[in-house]
């Protein structure tokens, strides 16, 4: 299991998480929503080690890890598909995949695997990473996380800025990693689809826990109201 224990979080002076307390068992969807700001991007961004957080606030199966490097996270299995992408611009599909694959962990998702699964990944696999469409370079990021062969995947704004088609065929190739057992942590700004896609859910406000539950009895009106903040 991966939790976090009363988690702060800092940029600077700004005090961005609360006491901020989730956990996601192995093989689980959780979702995570709320609004723009909220600190979703922040609780990722301090379980894989790139804000740093007191030891005890995050844990890997009762092993206090919080403020460990961002390699030292990804050798014990917990990924992050970044907002934004990250891809880099110099590399290939094909360069950037390899490149995630030899710091990576052992296991069922390799290079070979996703150029056979997915045909239009192998048709562009030699072109610049950045060249290609937002739902295009959205499926490499994906990729590039999967073969690290993480336990734990944590998903910033997968579907933001793409078209229905794309957000289908992110959501494919996520549903295919979650079917091989692998825990997910998605951050959605569409609610239907956050809870749709997951297990169960928290909403989070300026950094605190405000509700949270099973995401298929979800009050779509409490779940307006906590997203909100009313």
């Amino acid at each position: 299991m991966l939790r976090t224990d009363r988690l702060d979080a800092y940029y600077g002076l700004f005090q961005a998480l609360f006491g901020l307390s989730f956990q996601v068992g192995r093989g689980e969807t959780v979702a995570l929503i709320g609004s723009n700001g909220a600190g979703k991007s922040t609780l990722l961004r301090s379980i894989v080690g790139s804000v740093r957080t007191r030891r005890d606030g995050v844990f890997l199966d009762d092993q206090a890890i919080g403020g460990d490097s961002e390699r030292t996270q990804l050798n014990r299995g917990i990924a992050l598909v970044p907002e934004g992408r990250r891809l880099f611009p110099s590399l290939t599909v094909l360069e950037n995949l390899q490149l995630a694959a030899r710091n990576g962990r052992s296991g069922p998702w390799s290079v070979e695997r996703l150029m056979r699964e997915f045909p239009v990944m192998e048709a562009f696999q030699h072109r610049p990473a950045t060249a290609l469409s937002g739902g295009q370079q959205q499926l490499v990021a994906l990729s590039r996380a999967l073969v690290c062969n993480p336990r734990y995947l944590l998903c910033d704004e997968i579907s933001l800025g793409l078209s229905p088609v794309a957000v289908n065929e992110v959501y494919d190739l996520l549903g295919r990693a979650r079917n091989d057992g692998l825990a997910v942590v998605l951050v959605e700004q569409n609610v239907k689809r956050a809870l749709a896609e997951s297990d169960r859910y928290y909403c989070i406000q300026k950094g605190r826990v405000v509700l949270e539950g099973a995401s298929e009895s979800a009050d779509q009106a409490q779940v307006a109201q906590a997203y909100f903040g009313v």
